[in-house]
């Protein structure tokens, strides 16, 4: 390969690297072409299945900082750059190998840091996007219902008071005054009642008075 196409090469690599969320390498030996081409319509968006001389391979992951790459990089080398959902596109490897045992994954790279073969498989068996996705959102739906609830309660009671409050009202139209009610007629007592009466020592006393005015009459005489 000339200088400048082993360049462009290059450099067409550390771009794939630059512009995915991570990257799978695998060894296609044995595969035939159709599928190879099966391969890549069952990876569809979320990754670009690309072979890759190793030597070149070698030089774009030193450009782009990734090491650990030496030791994968051997045999007929094909790499999966991954630019949709990266838990998708190691589901789609792994199920393609295992239809398929020529596909041998080796390893890859996450967020710059090197995998082994047994962290793609942990990889592949966490839940995809969506379905994180849409536990999210039936977590959040639970919440917002409790969260209505919580709300509705107080108001409701609310509610309650305010009716019981307006048919007070219409029995009682002082309490709408800050009054509590018009009190009821006081009794009177039995003391109250005594004083009223005349006693026989106020009669008797009522009675002496034309004695007393007789006295005081002989005096001025």
């Amino acid at each position: 390969m000339a200088r400048p196409e082993k360049t462009a090469a290059v450099a067409e690599i550390v771009e794939s690297f630059n512009d995915a969320a991570g990257a799978v390498l695998t060894e296609y030996r044995g595969l035939t072409v159709k599928q190879l081409q099966d391969l890549r319509r069952s990876l569809g968006e979320n990754a670009n299945y690309a072979v890759v001389k190793n030597t070149l391979a070698k030089i774009a992951a030193t450009e782009v900082g990734i090491e650990g790459f030496d030791d994968l990089l051997k045999g007929p080398t094909a790499i999966a750059f991954i630019n949709g959902d990266v838990v998708e596109a190691a589901k789609g490897l792994r199920d393609f190998a295992k239809a398929n045992p020529a596909l041998v994954i080796k390893g890859g790279v996450l967020d710059g840091k090197s995998l082994d073969a047994s962290e793609i498989a942990k990889l592949a068996d966490l839940e995809s996007r969506e379905v994180l996705l849409g536990k999210l959102a039936g977590g959040m739906l639970a919440t917002l219902s409790q969260a209505v609830y919580l709300l509705n309660a107080p108001l409701a009671q609310v509610a309650r008071l305010a009716g019981a409050l307006e048919a007070k009202a219409t029995e009682d139209p002082s309490i709408l005054a800050g009054g509590a009610g018009v009190p009821a007629a006081a009794e009177e007592t039995p003391a109250a009642e005594e004083a009223a009466e005349v006693t026989p020592a106020a009669e008797e006393a009522a009675e002496e008075t034309p004695a007393a005015d007789e006295a005081a009459e002989s005096t001025e005489a």
